[in-house]
């Protein structure tokens, strides 16, 4: 009898089914149509997925879930990762369904043990040196997925460290807020390491340094619109988002109404 499921090929988004990849030292930030398992393999990276944000690095990860907006950047030395791009599963796939929820429900960010980094590493180094063998890419991809889910843990970044003056933090980003501010910024204005001031970030006030700072925009965003002197695109630029696309996107999310539907309702009210 016909297996219908195994008879159908996978559908793989337009990248590569594994892909080497070096992040930007800036927070960048999109989605897409598919989900993406990410695995650090040097340096260490933010991520926030689904508002939660913890750094990745080598032999941690996280789960990108398709249609979900994330953040990302390298903040620590050069940050490489290894991206599985996944298959989009079809509805007569429901078992690599199955196993996509449960890896975005339980283990969102994830510690591997030593057993598959040693796998991961040997796969790393035969896409480095066949850097266009895509049969290679998608053995790559099939095979840490089959075993991904009996060799991780999750995992999270919160230790009890010392605290920091957070109005410091505060002062340092209200002046350079219409600018990209990076955690090596942040982490100097209070004289701590990049590593031990994000651990210590998060531990003391619950998100990560790209968060904050992004609610920090948003609250100053939200100010000058009810002043009503500016447009909308002076208002993104002077609180230091990269367009007025990525600003509405932002204020929409925290805010839970566009920055134009917002303007509209303050017009209104006065």
């Amino acid at each position: 009898m016909n297996n219908p499921v195994a008879d159908q090929p996978l559908i793989y988004p337009s990248p590569k089914p594994a892909e080497l990849i070096t992040l930007p030292s800036y927070m960048d930030c999109h989605d897409h149509q598919y989900t993406q398992i990410v695995i650090g393999l040097k340096g260490q990276a933010e991520f926030e997925v689904r508002g939660k944000g913890n750094l990745v690095g080598p032999g941690q990860g996280c789960v990108v879930t398709a249609c979900s907006d994330h953040a990302f950047g390298g903040v620590i030395g050069q940050s490489d990762i290894l991206v599985l791009n996944m298959p989009i599963p079809g509805k007569d796939d429901p078992l690599a369904l199955q196993a996509l929820n449960h890896l975005a429900d339980h283990h969102l960010y994830f510690q591997l043990d030593s057993q598959i980094q040693k796998l991961i590493q040997m796969l790393v180094a035969e896409m480095q040196s066949s850097p266009n063998d895509l049969l290679l890419s998608r053995a790559c991809n099939d095979t840490v997925m089959a075993l991904l889910q009996r060799h991780i843990r999750s995992f999270d970044h919160s230790r009890r460290d010392p605290r920091f003056d957070l109005d410091a933090i505060d002062r340092y980003i209200d002046q350079h807020l219409s600018r990209k501010i990076s955690v090596a910024q942040l982490a100097g204005s209070v004289l701590l390491g990049e590593s031990q001031f994000h651990s210590v970030f998060k531990d003391q006030i619950g998100v990560t340094p790209h968060q904050y700072v992004l609610g920090k925009r948003v609250d100053r965003a939200r100010e000058l619109i009810e002043q009503g002197h500016l447009t909308l695109g002076q208002v993104a630029e002077l609180t230091g988002f990269s367009g007025q696309s990525t600003f509405t996107h932002a204020f929409s999310r925290l805010q839970g109404i566009s920055p134009s539907q917002y303007k509209k309702q303050i017009s209104t009210a006065c």
